[in-house]
């Protein structure tokens, strides 16, 4: 399912057309009419009228935090690098939350390793076309949970070794068998599994049935508005959060 990164911009225009075509003149970047926040300006004014809308980089907030972001890697579904740097970033009552959950683990040797967590809204459009089942890709139509910056991918790793901990499945297997309640798997797996989503639930973290990496933040999810930035900004966008 290799498909070229230069190419993005025809695969998601011709989607769009393809889908909307009844409906006239439509911008492929917004192809459903989303309340999306795409500029600088209206997310530095969305931050400045509630602080919890700013999106923390995790490497920094979180000590020891390890990340691997599959989708900066060919190492993922689609099979080719989607975002140009391996970053994560969440809300910032949900980076804190994730805090208390690594400071917790600590206490087993155990820590968490990201796979993803803010999504730019072009990433969704791309993920359907790629994989066209909602069940494990977000619909563009109502956009992604990620491109809220309030659901994170994650598992746990081995602080001494480095190493992950045995989990059901690798990150986006897409089968039964990554259902969060999958019953028929060794007992250390179980347990892994379990601790998982002990803790993350614990601080405020739902699941979601049909993988056992993905969580959403329970608390105000509604008022977080799908974001289409790239990661690259948020350095700049940082300083200007500065001078607010």
């Amino acid at each position: 399912m290799k498909r070229s990164l230069s190419a993005l911009t025809l695969v998601i225009t011709l989607f769009v057309l393809a889908s909307c075509s009844s409906r006239g003149k439509v911008d492929p970047r917004n192809p459903y009419g989303l309340d999306i926040i795409d500029t600088d300006e209206e997310y530095l004014e969305s931050v400045a009228q509630d602080p919890d809308m700013e999106l923390i980089d995790l490497e920094t907030y979180i000590p020891n935090i390890v990340l691997d972001i599959r989708y900066a890697t060919a190492n993922n579904f689609t099979g080719t690098p989607i975002y140009t740097s391996p970053r994560a970033f969440l809300r910032k009552p949900v980076a804190e939350a994730l805090l208390e959950v690594q400071n917790e683990l600590a206490a087993q040797n155990i820590g968490l390793k990201i796979y993803d967590a803010y999504r730019p809204y072009a990433g969704t459009l791309y993920f359907y076309e790629v994989y066209l089942d909602s069940t494990f890709v977000a619909s563009p139509r109502t956009g992604s949970n990620h491109n809220r910056g309030f659901a994170v991918d994650l598992s746990l790793i081995d602080l001494t070794t480095g190493e992950e901990l045995e989990m059901p499945t690798p990150f986006d297997t897409f089968t039964e068998v990554a259902a969060v309640d999958y019953p028929n798997l060794p007992e250390n797996v179980l347990a892994n599994r379990a601790i998982l989503v002990n803790a993350m639930v614990s601080h405020g973290f739902t699941t979601y049935k049909d993988e056992w990496w993905h969580f959403n933040f329970a608390k105000d999810r509604e008022k977080y508005k799908i974001v289409d930035i790239p990661f690259e900004e948020f350095s700049t966008l940082a300083q200007g959060l500065q001078s607010l």
